[in-house]
């Protein structure tokens, strides 16, 4: 009696080959590639530019056991469904398991799905396709691309300024994106001017409310460029009459965000939870390939992470607004369902949004199952597809404007004040969007007022204010930029952001992006000697044409040619005029040995010290940024410091006779209720690290925090706020 042969299914990983195996039961053989079996070889450019740019894969020799493995699983089943994920690269992956793994007279099947819920791999394993070869080819013209620009720059880059380095046509278009910003900020000229806010009521012990001085009446336009100009200007105030001249009413919505798509994702975990990308869609991924919970063993907990489409099934649409309906009532559900409109250039509306594969799996009911991580990333999505599906919310806003002039004097000057009241929550009732910068929010209730009305000037308040510089960028506004321009996809954000950071191009402070001197020697060689692969305009166009490989509209063999034409020429030029260059710093230390300057070099693990008579004398040392800023534990100098995972912190320099440290930066003024250290918290805010004290930088004390035209990150400057 013969024992019927087993289908064999292969996926990327273990974990989602568990899954799986729940969901197929006995009759299946689940088995795990481990990501890709084959890649061009790492020893050399791997593609023949003479015979069409054909691409020389090889299996490298860590996946080669695994490639034995499943040729032999492959020989022993009847038929081989390849079940890797639904974008190009896993339709990438699936063609690469066939060449490798294919024998004589066995069917292969392509099974494609988006969620790994019971009816989605059942609905998929109904209907195999074959290999997209469409895909396949974009993959492999992006893969071709990258390993042109890499391998061909690249040498040119250590030749010329060190070993290690990398130049890619994603990664260097966000350098210079990064570097054109930093530039920005170090021309920028900071220019004061002053702010008048009043405090006014209707008669004296009435409700007061403030109103900020905008300009003349009638629309004259007024600046205050200095101190002197804010005090004559607010003596006049304080003698003048205040009427209401103006009171508009009226109602607003808000309209809920659509569902995430990879970018977006990305964008409100760094807003949200402060996770880099790299860290979300590691999460993601563990949510989407199954998580043991419970009695329900290995449950797929969203749908795939990787997608520019917000698109919704309508099933999952439905089962929403049925929760919605249960959970918070009629009044919030809507009439019709919502649908959104993708914007995203080059989205693939075959995929779905990313949400949960169940709505009723509130986030509380599993969250003994998941780590802190994967439960923060599950809420946000969970809540995010939920408020997709609800009511707007509504608000009342009042802008008033009130005219104050002095007895008998031509000047009158225009004030305004605003309230917006939220009269319905709707979707806010479960989730709120995050914002990038901080935004001016409206002022609170105002006391009923009507035109002509008289009020009465309870305070005064003058506050000196300079103009900002354009913030540097942070993970999300990085990513926000990118896929504004059309550059990248969803796949590629996170790794581009990791090495940019990983090469020493930029580095973080505060969460923000700043380059490195390393980074501008970069990015200045690249667009001199390459303009077009830094060229925003024409990465995005790159990415255009690799949509239509994938869309049949365009050969991906062409599109390669096309693009090696003119950068052949530029390297024939780069590697005849590249100067070397020197990325050194300058310190103020001389070396301890022979009494020469020390200097500040990149190296494989990044900046370190060393003597400027190298190689006569070899003498290093650690690099450390000094902040300032006394140890509060042994007096020594606070420097900067970065984790493994390339994370800012802050140490003592005397480490390791004191483990000191701090998550954010010190500053130099001291608790004004304990002397102890305070540190900055979010924007402006400084807190105590030894009592409870919270309050404003630059408010903490009588010290004036100046503004700086260069290397000060964005925030509004207050030098003084000022009762006269």
């Amino acid at each position: 009696m013969s024992t019927k042969k087993k289908s064999l299914v292969i996926v990327e990983s273990p974990a989602k080959a568990r899954t799986l195996a729940k969901l197929l039961g006995s009759s299946y053989n689940l088995k795990a590639s481990m990501g890709h079996v084959r890649d061009l070889p790492k020893s050399q450019l791997g593609v023949d530019i003479e015979q069409g740019f054909t691409p020389k894969y090889v299996v490298p020799r860590a996946k080669t056991k695994i490639v034995n493995e499943l040729k032999k699983a492959a020989k022993d089943a009847s038929t081989i469904y390849l079940a890797t994920d639904p974008d190009r690269e896993g339709e990438a992956i699936s063609w690469h398991l066939e060449q490798v793994t294919k024998t004589n007279r066995k069917t292969y099947r392509r099974v494609v799905f988006h969620e790994i819920t019971e009816e989605a791999i059942k609905r998929a394993f109904a209907h195999p396709q074959s290999i997209n070869m469409q895909l396949v080819d974009a993959q492999q013209a992006r893969r071709v691309l990258d390993r042109l620009v890499g391998y061909k720059i690249s040498p040119l880059l250590w030749r010329n300024v060190r070993r290690g380095l990398s130049a890619g046509r994603v990664q260097s278009v966000a350098l210079k994106i990064i570097v054109d910003r930093e530039r920005e900020i170090e021309k920028f000229v900071a220019v004061e001017y002053w702010a008048i806010e009043v405090k006014l009521a209707k008669a004296a012990g009435a409700t007061n409310f403030k109103a900020t001085l905008i300009g003349l009446a009638g629309g004259g336009k007024l600046e205050i460029h200095n101190e002197t100009e804010a005090n004559e200007i607010g003596q006049e105030l304080k003698q003048a009459g205040y009427k209401v001249s103006k009171v508009s009413a009226k109602k607003a919505t808000r309209q809920p965000a659509p569902p995430f798509i990879t970018s977006t994702l990305q964008q409100e975990a760094w807003r949200k939870l402060h996770f880099p990308a790299k860290l979300t869609m590691r999460v993601a991924q563990e949510l989407y390939e199954g998580l043991p919970i419970g009695k329900e063993g290995s449950v797929g907990l969203i749908t795939y992470m990787r997608t520019d489409s917000i698109r919704v099934a309508r099933s999952a649409i439905a089962e929403t607004r049925e929760y919605i309906g249960d959970k918070y009532g009629e009044k919030y559900l809507p009439a019709h369902a919502r649908s959104f409109t993708t914007r995203v250039k080059g989205a693939q509306e075959a995929h779905e949004a990313i949400r949960p594969t169940k709505i009723r799996r509130e986030p509380a009911m599993i969250k003994s199952h998941l780590s802190d991580a994967q439960f923060k990333i599950y809420q946000l999505i969970w809540k995010r597809m939920v408020a997709s599906q609800m009511s707007a919310a509504t608000f009342n806003n009042t802008a008033i404007d009130i005219e104050a002039r002095r007895p008998r004097a031509r000047t009158v000057y225009l004030l305004r004040t605003s309230s917006s009241i939220n009269t319905f929550n709707g979707f806010m009732a479960v989730y709120i969007e995050g914002r990038d910068e901080a935004e001016e929010k409206a002022g609170g209730r105002l006391p009923p007022l009507k035109k002509d009305d008289k009020l009465k000037l309870i305070d005064l308040f003058t506050e000196q204010r300079f103009t900002q510089p354009p913030p540097r960028f942070t993970e999300a506004t990085l990513i926000k930029t990118l896929e504004q321009w059309g550059i990248g996809r969803p796949s590629t954000y996170a790794p581009t952001l990791s090495t940019i950071q990983d090469r020493d191009y930029v580095e973080k402070d505060s969460g923000k992006f700043q380059p490195t001197k390393l980074g501008f020697v970069v990015n200045d060689l690249l667009a001199q000697h390459f303009p077009t692969i830094v060229d925003i305009e024409f990465t995005a166009q790159m990415e255009e044409e690799l949509d239509q490989v994938a869309s049949e509209n365009k050969d991906w063999v062409t599109v390669v040619r096309d693009f090696y034409k003119p950068f052949e020429k530029s390297l024939e030029s780069a590697a005849e005029l590249m100067e070397r260059v020197k990325v050194e710093e300058a310190t103020d230390e001389v070396c301890p040995k022979c009494g020469k300057p020390m200097v500040v070099k990149f190296g494989r693990f990044g900046k370190f010290i060393a003597c400027s008579g190298y190689p006569e004398c070899k003498t290093t040392k650690p690099f450390l940024i000094k902040v300032g800023v006394k140890c509060p534990r042994c007096g020594g100098e606070l420097v900067v410091k970065r984790s493994k995972k390339k994370r800012t912190f802050y140490g003592c320099g005397n480490y390791p006779e004191c483990n000191f440290i701090v998550n954010t930066r010190p500053l130099p003024q001291p608790c004004p209720q304990c002397g102890g250290l305070l540190t900055a918290y979010g924007r402006n805010i400084a807190k105590c690290t030894k009592c409870e004290f919270k309050g404003k930088i630059g408010e903490t004390d009588n010290t004036a925090i100046e503004p700086s035209n260069a290397k000060t990150p964005a925030r509004r400057a207050v030098r003084k706020k000022k009762k006269i």
